[in-house]
């Protein structure tokens, strides 16, 4: 037999593309050709030397004809066997001989490639101690994979390669699974030692994953044993139960009863849970109602029943959390100090029930959430806006299908512990219909004479809430019903002013968004001016959501700049506005400079924050009537008619002839399309009124807010802060307001009230003339 290394290779060898792997030298490789062309290509080669040079492709899907889909070292192979079936259908043995490159392809009149090639020979390295050590790591790893495969090969081959390395390193080759592409990088090297290292890490990767296919595999079979052992088992257990006459045992009630002895459950608790177990062993596992049962227990164990988190009564602690996460609400803050130096000297007294009521977006759930951080407990959240079923409430009875414990006794379970701080969010927005009143239910649970026991339908035994720190939120307190709001110690949060949502943004609104964004101070920065100009032009609320949101939106059109390559630092300032937010949104009235006759100048409060209200009033010729626009509420509306019977009543003091009946007055306040309400603009209306019927202008530059009576006396209204801060806003300095809110001057930021000037007044006589001067005083 001629030795491989003594053959005589053709200078011009026929190309015999092969899609499907990679031949090496040594290997003996099956193939079937059915295509004319190749047909012809193996009967030419019979003819002549029975040598065909066999090369991979690049891309399966690519034209096998095509030579640039071909690579360019190949392996020459012998035709062994030959055998011929009907249909020209061929069936080869080819042996693998020498490995060989193609040079050039060479244009012939044969269907199929012609080549001219030279042979590659393999080079052996000097170092014979490394190449023996590779040689054995490779013929070890080599039998490992037969082992995990369970394939048996055959003795002789090892003998045969263990002195070779050229044909262990072909022969292992062979037998791995990896791409085309590693193996055809393999027959490409010629350093034999180096063709072994980088089998070698081949190997290594496929023995890993055998080995784990096969612990998925060994893991699969045991539990499809274990399921089937258990089925036999337990038909064996019926069958023996069924031949004695005794009842079938549930196999899971040993498992249910050895987790209530070890659960620490109540008294009360541990036997309802054993009386329930007991049933259930008494029961046919198919039958529907274990399930029901077995549900039920399973709520009893999950339950913090007498788990509980250990409070820090750390009140500096507890001080620097509420600062850290909030600006300002020193009410708020003041009461939850309160509430834990009380809880640090009376550990056993009964925790307070809190409610938060203020406008959207000002932190009231954010600081139930800061309080639960401070005092080192739990914290869930229950939104109960738009419950209409007192069952989601108290919990659905065990007799109706899907029954489940109310949101209460879901709450504590996800808490995991019976302790925790939970805020139950909208509580003003609660509804009643024919499921049920949800208040109803709410009243135990808010009540601290009476949740110690509270009792959901579904549990039917009692949970001690006495522990817990319930806190609501509301919007208003008016739709709250009476004997709930009776439960609750309300904590108002107002509205934040323009220089609250500025603190607010600088210390924690931008820092945020700019995490969110991905974004860092090298890239963006914000101007205390251009917060305060998205504040006042395009954000009008009275919490700071709408802020932060807008605040993100430039965040994210600086990061698509960054994104798209830019690396120039982005500073916000009023000039820069317009490039990311688009023209100003909202607008602020501004006093005018020029007396004018009818129009004063009073305070309102929106949800927003205070705004200064002009009011308009002007005389004709008519028929006694009173005309009021600007969409004006019916308190508003009741207030300008009794300012109007004010100065009718004292029309003769201030030497007023107008016939009443023989002229129309019209009352406007602008920005009609706003809603308006409230009693507070009183003794503003009446100045624009009897400034209208006098004639005499009003003077520019002084505001004044308050309810009027029809005696004069002038009445206190709220939203004194917000007002003044609308007012300085709006460039007034000097402001008049009943003498009954004196004390909320206090609540005023101290450098606010150095720039402002107050008038108290308790008569509309005594403020009369320093709107109008030249118009005499009346007693």
């Amino acid at each position: 037999m001629t030795r491989v290394s003594d053959l005589e290779l053709p200078e011009i060898l026929p190309i015999l593309p092969n899609p499907d792997e990679v031949v090496y030298p040594y290997s003996i490789v099956p193939m079937t050709v059915t295509k004319l062309e190749t047909a012809e290509l193996v009967d030419d080669a019979v003819r002549r030397d029975k040598l065909i040079g066999v090369v991979s492709l690049k891309n399966r899907m690519d034209s096998p004809s095509r030579p640039d889909n071909l690579f360019r070292t190949g392996t020459i192979t012998g035709i062994d066997r030959l055998y011929r079936f009907p249909g020209n259908i061929i069936r080869l043995h080819l042996r693998g001989l020498v490995r060989f490159r193609i040079l050039e392809f060479i244009d012939t009149d044969k269907p199929y490639i012609m080549a001219r090639v030279e042979k590659l020979e393999s080079v052996l390295p000097k170092d014979d101690v490394e190449l023996d050590a590779w040689q054995n790591t490779v013929g070890i790893q080599l039998k490992q994979i037969f082992e995990l495969t369970r394939s048996i090969p055959d003795d002789s081959l090892f003998m045969e390669i263990s002195d070779d390395a050229e044909k262990l390193s072909f022969l292992a080759a062979s037998r791995i699974e990896a791409s085309i592409k590693e193996k055809q990088k393999i027959l490409e090297v010629d350093n034999v030692l180096e063709r072994l290292w980088l089998l070698s890490g081949i190997l290594e990767k496929e023995i890993r994953i055998l080995k784990l296919r096969n612990k998925i595999q060994g893991q699969v079979r045991m539990e499809i044993e274990k399921d089937q052992k258990e089925y036999i088992l337990k038909e064996q257990m019926k069958a023996i139960q069924k031949e004695l006459g005794g009842e079938s045992e549930n196999p899971e009630a040993e498992e249910l009863r050895q987790r209530i002895e070890e659960k620490n459950l109540p008294e009360q608790v541990e036997k309802s849970a054993m009386e329930e177990l007991d049933r259930l062993t008494r029961m046919h596992p198919g039958i529907p109602e274990v399930a029901v049962i077995r549900n039920y227990i399973e709520w009893i164990l999950c339950l913090p029943w007498m788990e509980s988190t250990k409070d820090r009564l750390d009140i500096n602690r507890a001080e620097v959390v509420l600062e850290k996460d909030h600006y300002d609400l020193k009410d708020v803050k003041e009461r939850v100090l309160e509430f834990l130096a009380v809880r640090k000297l009376n550990p056993s007294g009964k925790a307070p029930i809190l409610c938060f009521v203020g406008p959207p977006g000002v932190g009231k759930t954010s600081m139930g959430r800061s309080i639960a951080r401070a005092i080192g407990r739990e914290f869930v959240r229950l939104s109960l806006g738009g419950v209409h079923d007192e069952a989601e409430i108290r919990g659905h009875r065990r007799t109706y299908i899907g029954a489940m414990p109310g949101k209460i006794i879901q709450g504590l379970k996800e808490a995991g512990s019976n302790n925790p701080v939970f805020m139950l969010d909208e509580v003003d927005k609660l509804g009643s219909d024919f499921r049920g009143d949800p208040t109803s239910a709410l009243l135990e649970v808010l009540d601290p004479e009476q949740n110690f026991s509270f009792r959901d339908n579904y549990m039917n035994v009692p949970f001690d809430l006495s522990g817990v720190q319930f806190i609501t939120t509301a919007n208003r307190i008016d739709t709250i019903p009476s004997p709930l709001m009776d439960r609750m110690e309300i904590i108002r949060i107002p509205g934040y002013t323009s220089a609250e949502k500025l603190e607010i943004a600088r210390r924690y609104l931008v820092k945020r968004q700019m995490d969110n964004a991905g974004l860092t101070g090298r890239i963006l920065r914000f101007r205390r001016k251009g917060l305060s100009r998205i504040i006042s032009d395009h954000t009008r609320e009275a919490g700071v959501r709408e802020l932060e949101r807008t605040i993100g939106k430039i965040c994210r059109k600086v990061a698509m700049k960054v994104a798209r390559g830019s690396d120039d630092l982005v500073i916000i300032t009023p000039s820069r506005l317009p490039e990311y937010l688009g023209p100003r949104k909202f607008t602020h009235e501004r006093v005018s400079d020029k007396p004018r006759i009818g129009v004063s100048i009073g305070l309102a409060w929106t949800p927003a924050g205070g705004e200064i209200l002009l009011i308009e009033s002007t005389i004709m010729s008519g028929k006694g009537e009173l005309i009021l626009t600007g969409q004006l509420g019916q308190v508003m509306q009741e207030s300008a008619k009794a300012a109007l019977s004010w100065i009718r009543t004292h029309a003769d003091e201030y030497g007023l002839e107008t016939d009443f009946k023989e002229v129309d007055i019209h009352l406007h306040v602008p920005a009609g399309a706003t809603p308006k309400d409230g009693p507070s603009a009183g003794v503003a209306i009446l100045i624009s009124l009897l400034s209208a019927l006098t004639g005499k202008p009003v003077v520019p530059d002084i505001a004044i807010t308050g309810e009027i009576s029809l005696q004069g006396r002038v009445m206190p209204v709220g939203g004194i802060k917000e007002k003044i801060l609308g007012a300085l806003a709006a460039g007034i300095t000097k402001v008049f307001i009943p003498q009954e809110n004196s004390r909320s001057i206090e609540d005023i930021p101290e450098e606010t009230r150095e720039l402002m000037q107050f008038e108290l007044i308790e008569r509309a006589q005594d403020v009369v003339h320093s709107f109008i001067p030249g118009l005499k005083e009346v007693d």
